[in-house]
Order: structure tokens, then sequence, then C-alpha cells
């Protein structure tokens, strides 16, 4: 990780911190995504089904955020429960240099395994056919201009493709010296990016269902790239586990081979035991009607939800008290 990410990485931590607005006192706050991300609709999600068990308290989801960021928000107290990944909770609880040493001791795993995040490469089909330039390798190693699209920095993607460049030697400094470009915009930004041209590939998190990746697919005739060797070992060093993503999407030939980040619903310490045990409880026992509005929750394991491996950090104890009732693996 350069110095110059991590400082984009705090100023858009502090950024995040100065924008996020006082609610009431008695509310629920959930970390999410922008609106129009997978995460904000599991965050809409997870509102209407916790609603008649958070004790009166309203809900009030954030529509800001991301991977990188929603430890840091849990752990300021900007929010009580966020949707995390693996990776980045376990990094912010090391104070991992991605968080600059900074540890965030009072994260604690609600429920893990929801569902694995991948990270997907998608690029416009006229750029292969103007530039013959058809898997990842031939793009990062051929020197030629190439359009870099993806989030703003508070997202996991922005320092995984930080990695992926490294792998090649190049940074985005290099892709510009290059004549190339990286553009980094809000979730509803994106498609139309993509549709008109204006970038020729796209780093993003892909989920069964995500919104935008199906806008994106239907709508901006792009191709799902499998993740080099190279850029798969990168994305490993850096706690992104190899997998590969379905066929969901218009642009698949097949499974594409990636990075999986994985999801957690994460608590600050401080939440009241009880509360913990029912969001816990809610969630596990109403994952099939929620995943009917957010599908990729669909292949959730209860028995697994409390596994090391699914969390990456401690559990909150009233989570560990509803796993041990059940007869759970922890």
């Amino acid at each position: 990780m350069t110095m110059p990410t991590l400082t984009r990485l705090c100023v858009a931590l502090a950024g995040f911190a100065l924008a996020s607005s006082a609610p009431a006192a008695d509310a629920l706050r959930i970390g999410a995504m922008p609106v129009g991300s997978g995460w904000y609709v599991a965050a809409s999600t997870l509102e209407k089904t916790l609603k008649p068990v958070v004790q009166g308290r309203s809900i009030e989801i954030i529509p800001r955020g991301g991977g990188v960021a929603n430890p840091i928000v849990v752990e300021s107290g900007k929010a009580e429960i966020a949707l995390s990944n693996v990776q980045t909770s376990l990094l912010a609880a090391r104070g991992d240099d991605l968080y600059k040493g900074n540890k965030a001791q009072n994260i604690r795993a609600l429920v893990g395994g929801l569902n694995p995040v991948f990270i997907g490469a998608m690029v416009r089909n006229d750029f292969i056919e103007k530039t013959g330039l058809d898997t990842l390798d031939k793009i990062l190693t051929s020197g030629k201009p190439v359009r870099i699209l993806m989030k703003p920095q508070g997202s996991n993607i922005p320092p995984a493709v930080d990695a992926i460049l490294a792998a090649y030697g190049l940074d985005r400094a290099k892709i510009k010296a290059n004549g190339g470009d990286v553009i980094q915009v809000d979730t509803a930004q994106i498609p139309a990016l993509m549709r008109d041209g204006r970038a020729d590939i796209l780093f993003d998190t892909v989920l069964k269902g995500h919104p935008m990746i199906t806008e994106v697919s239907l709508t901006a005739d792009v191709r799902f790239l499998d993740m080099s060797e190279r850029a798969l070992k990168a994305l490993a060093d850096a706690g992104v586990k190899p997998s590969q993503i379905p066929q969901w999407f218009k642009g698949q030939s097949g499974t594409t081979k990636s990075g999986d980040f994985g999801t957690v619903l994460i608590g600050h310490a401080s939440l009241p035991d009880e509360l913990a045990y029912q969001i816990t409880k809610t969630v596990i026992e109403k994952m099939p009607d929620m995943a009917k509005d957010y599908p990729a929750w669909s292949g959730f394991k209860a028995a697994e939800a409390g596994k090391k491996e699914n969390t990456g950090i401690a559990l909150h104890p009233g989570a560990a008290r509803y796993f041990k009732e059940r007869g759970f693996g922890m």
C-alpha cells in the first residue's frame, strides 16, 4: 500500500465522519454503502426484518461507507452495526497498514458467512476489439492506455486494484503516464460511464443480483475477465481468498476466476448483549425470507455463521450466546 493511497483513504474516512449527521439518540444505525449498491439493498432488507426486534428504536441506514470504511464507522460510533468484509474487519482489528496502525478494538462479529463478495473486472467489448487486449495480463503488460473505473476510497475495491497494479509494476500515476486514467465515481454514475464508452475496464464488487453490475452487464456490452494468476496471488497476499464468480450475468461465458472478500455483519462492543442476541437470532432465522429481497444471501449456511473463517474477528457476546444455544461451531 503506497503512502498516497493511505493518504487518500484517510481523507475519505475523515470526510465520511464529517458528513455523518447526528441521528436521534435511540436510532440503530446500519453502516452500508451509497444508494444503488448491493449493500444498500442488503441494509434495506435488514431494516425491514429488524424493526420488530430492536426494542422500539428507530432504524437508520447510512448510505455511505464501504468495505474499508465500515469497520471504522462502527469503531468510531457512527453506526451501531454495519455490513463489512471479513478481510477488512480483520485488518482493521489488527491495525494493518491500510488503517495506518490504528486498531479497531471495539468491533465484534454478529453474523458471518452472509455471502461471498467477489472482485470482478468487466471490460468493454469495443476496447477489446480495438486493442486486441482480451485478458488482464495483456491489458496490464501492454503499456497501452487504459481507463480504469472504480468506486471512491472507502470501498474495498481501490486497495485491491492498487495491489493488482503493483503486481504488474504499475500504480495509478503510471497508468496516467501511459495515457490512461483512473476514474473514481459513486455507484450511481458507473453504468453511464461504461455505457457511454468513457471508461474501458470496471473493477467492482460482484454479488448475485447486484443492481449496478446487472445494469452494466445488460446495457454496456462488457465481458467479464478472469483474474490472472498474478492478480490472484496479489489478492491472496492481501487476504482475499481465490474463488470463482458463478455464471450470473450477461457477459460471462462461464464461471469467472476471482477473489472473495467475504461478508460479515459487525456491531460495536457496546451494543447491549440482549440486542446483539436478538439481531443475530433474527438475521439467521429470517434469512430464507430476506434472501428473497437480497438474492446474494440465498447460499447462507446458518451453522457456519459463527466460525472464525467467516467472521474474521471475535464474536459479540450476545451473538456467541445464540450460536452456543444452537450448537453451532465458533
